[in-house]
């Protein structure tokens, strides 16, 4: 037969995610903080002198600040569902453990998939900041 039976699901398999969630957790929020810094000083900036590729900058920041924002949520939601689902399994609910654990998986999914797309915006950020140089050059 092509189809193999599924082992049970145990208490290690979603522990197993913890470790890989954490630093992508670590990771959002160190972009979180560099953004947060980037925020204040193109405030500080544009108050000084308003200009078009500052406004673009704040424009491209508030799309990146609101994806990170989804990657979080999605990134602590799929650890809180790994935590419900070792809680599920402990308890011998393994139906309902499989079905938890697999959302947690999506929400992990959707979570890296939101970050490739904050990625794609950073660069195009980076480019706003290099017009610049290649205007003045």
């Amino acid at each position: 037969m092509f189809f193999s039976v599924m082992e049970q699901l145990t208490l290690t398999t979603p522990a197993l995610l913890f470790s890989a969630i954490s630093l992508i957790m670590l990771a959002y929020t160190n972009r979180f903080l560099a953004y947060a810094a980037l925020v204040r000083s193109l405030h500080d900036k544009f108050i000084l002198s308003p200009d078009d590729n500052i406004k673009a900058q704040i424009t491209n920041m508030q799309k990146r600040l609101q994806l990170t924002r989804i990657m979080q949520i999605l990134g602590i939601s799929s650890l809180l569902l790994c935590v419900l689902c070792m809680f599920l399994v402990y308890v011998e609910w393994q139906m309902l453990a499989e079905v938890v654990f697999g959302v947690a998986l999506v929400l992990l999914i959707l979570s890296l998939a939101y970050s490739i797309r904050e990625i794609q915006i950073s660069v195009k950020a980076l480019d706003l900041h290099l017009s610049d140089m290649e205007r003045m050059a």
